[in-house]
């Protein structure tokens, strides 16, 4: 299932300009704050599908009844462009265990055209049954993130719902994502229909890890 927030009238769609545009993007903070923003702004999204309980709280006049999360998520994200939008979903589920990836491009050629996705780590608290949440800001190939679920779930167990929240996806990252990980529901922010010869999502917005931490050699 893939759903589209471009597609609604969302405040979701104000943060995506800002990264996308190039102006903005010359300052790392404001860059890092929009992708934060937009983290916590898919997460109340996706909450409104998971299961809530009837409860009560007690306040300092007597007893009022109200919804709450009939469990918490564990949330995960890949090193280390995922984590300023990771920020913004822990603000929601600000009671969720947490999850961390390290995945990168290993290019196999000096035109950085060719590559594999190489995973050197992988920390999680335990899966099984479980709602899990992924931050991936950026859905090219869908092949690291494709690796990062086959590895999560080897590892630590397979949830019982995986939610995937992408600030900007490429179709055929998309239909990848979809085709190795059909349980997985796909919230995305926009959908870009062209990925360049390198991999990257046009016209998208870049490469977000450089644009919120710096350039890597």
């Amino acid at each position: 299932m893939v759903t589209d927030l471009s597609q609604t009238d969302s405040v979701v769609n104000e943060f995506v300009a800002e990264l996308r545009d190039a102006s903005v993007q010359q300052d790392p903070l404001r860059f890092r704050f929009n992708l934060q923003r937009l983290g916590s702004a898919m997460a109340i999204e996706v909450s409104k599908s998971m299961r809530f309980a009837a409860s009560e709280v007690h306040t300092p006049l007597g007893i009022a009844p109200v919804n709450r999360l009939a469990e918490q998520p564990v949330l995960a994200t890949i090193l280390r462009a995922g984590l300023p939008m990771h920020q913004g979903v822990a603000y929601v589920f600000d009671r969720a265990e947490q999850a961390f990836v390290s995945a990168c491009r290993n290019y196999t050629d000096e035109t950085h055209n060719a590559f594999e996705i190489g995973i050197d780590a992988v920390a999680s608290p335990p899966l099984c049954g479980k709602v899990l949440v992924v931050c991936d800001p950026m859905l090219a190939t869908g092949a690291s993130l494709a690796q990062v679920l086959t590895a999560l779930f080897a590892s630590h167990g397979t949830p019982a719902t995986v939610h995937v929240l992408a600030a900007i996806a490429s179709q055929q990252g998309i239909d990848y994502v979809q085709s190795n990980h059909p349980q997985a529901h796909l919230w995305v922010a926009a959908v870009d229909t062209e990925l360049n010869d390198k991999g990257y999502i046009i016209p998208g917005l870049g490469d977000a890890g450089d644009l919120a931490f710096g350039s890597k050699l």
